[in-house]
């Protein structure tokens, strides 16, 4: 059939699943040609050319056809090379909130972790649910769960105190008169563990590691209702490297309120009767609280986007590389607002 000289062309059905659902189970293909067969269906609903769409993932419009009419006969799994008899694996609502109470409570099914595969097995040989392994991927990034590596947390936290701790920065955040700066000390390796990244299949990836132990130590504070950052590389940290980092500060940093409170860890040279403070009012987070202080979050950055791979083999090397780091984030005001945002949620 054609219109005006065009081939109308059978469109993906609307009620199959919204678009939302489509993005859930592009992260969740098991396969790269899963995630393309979803990409294109997506691009067509969002109302993308049929040619457009064939083109750019370089397939035939007579493919793209075919991948259409799998999807309104059978939906997403429709898309995925998969043997299947009868009506697809399904999750219902009822058991979805016991799987999820599972998910985030293993010990309750007598299990430490969960994989997808641990899980999927779980349910067919303790339940005797005929689900699916993609079936269970699907449904785990639907509810909101990612697979990462669990972040090493202090058992000796005093939850009363972070709370208050807490309910005093909303009351400081609330004042006009008040600024909070937040101070911290890192330190940087001349040659620093090798980060994930891409790696051709069969290619098992080198990076240079001579564990010469070059390091330098960097100590600074970061305001973040403005962005302003200022820092000092030092050789070490104690208490005269401190009171050189303050005297420093109180004479570069340009302060826009009458009231700057520096909130620091409980380091002992923090916390030296002898200390000059100068313009700044010290204030101590809990103990075994760095994820109250967001300075954290801008060491991360640092060391994630300049220091990656990068190797020196020499004290002068590594200052140079630092020093170009550090500028970068002086620089960088307004993108430390938010990622230095401050967070009020335990």
């Amino acid at each position: 059939m054609s219109i005006k000289g065009v081939t109308a062309r059978i469109k993906p059905n609307a009620e199959n699943c919204t678009l939302a659902e489509l993005e859930t189970a592009m992260r969740a293909a098991p396969r790269q040609r899963a995630f393309v067969r979803i990409k294109a269906i997506h691009s067509l609903r969002r109302g993308i050319e049929h040619a457009t769409v064939a083109a750019d993932v370089d397939i035939s419009s007579q493919t793209l056809t075919e991948w259409v009419k799998n999807f309104n006969a059978r939906g997403i799994d429709g898309l995925i090379d998969a043997p299947r008899s009868g009506r697809p694996a399904h999750i219902a609502p009822e058991q979805k909130r016991r799987y999820r109470e599972w998910i985030e409570h293993p010990e309750q099914a007598g299990q430490a972790h969960w994989t997808a595969a641990k899980f999927c097995g779980y349910l067919r040989e303790e339940l005797d649910h005929a689900v699916g392994y993609r079936t269970v991927v699907r449904w785990l990034h639907e509810e909101g769960f990612r697979l990462k590596v669990p972040q090493p947390w202090p058992d000796r936290q005093d939850e009363a105190a972070r709370a208050a701790f807490v309910e005093r920065v909303k009351g400081w955040l609330a004042d006009e008169r008040i600024d909070l700066w937040y101070q911290d000390e890192t330190g940087v390796e001349g040659d620093p563990r090798p980060r994930r990244r891409w790696i051709q299949k069969g290619d098992k990836g080198k990076v240079t590691r001579n564990g010469d132990h070059v390091r330098m130590n960097v100590s600074g504070m970061v305001c973040p209702r403005t962005g302003a950052f200022f820092a000092l590389e030092m050789s070490h940290s104690d208490g005269e490297m401190f009171q050189i980092f303050l005297d420093e500060a109180n004479q570069d940093v340009r302060l826009e309120r009458p009231r700057n409170l520096l909130i620091l860890d409980n380091a002992s040279w923090h916390k030296n009767k002898s200390t000059r403070w100068g313009a700044f009012e010290p204030v101590y987070l809990p103990a075994y609280s760095p994820d109250l202080n967001p300075i954290e979050r801008l060491w991360l950055l640092i060391k994630a986007e300049w220091f990656s791979d990068f190797v020196s083999k020499t004290r002068e090397a590594l200052m140079d590389r630092l020093d170009i780091a550090l500028r970068w984030v002086i620089d960088r005001s307004r993108q430390n607002q938010d990622t230095c945002r401050i967070k009020l949620e335990l």
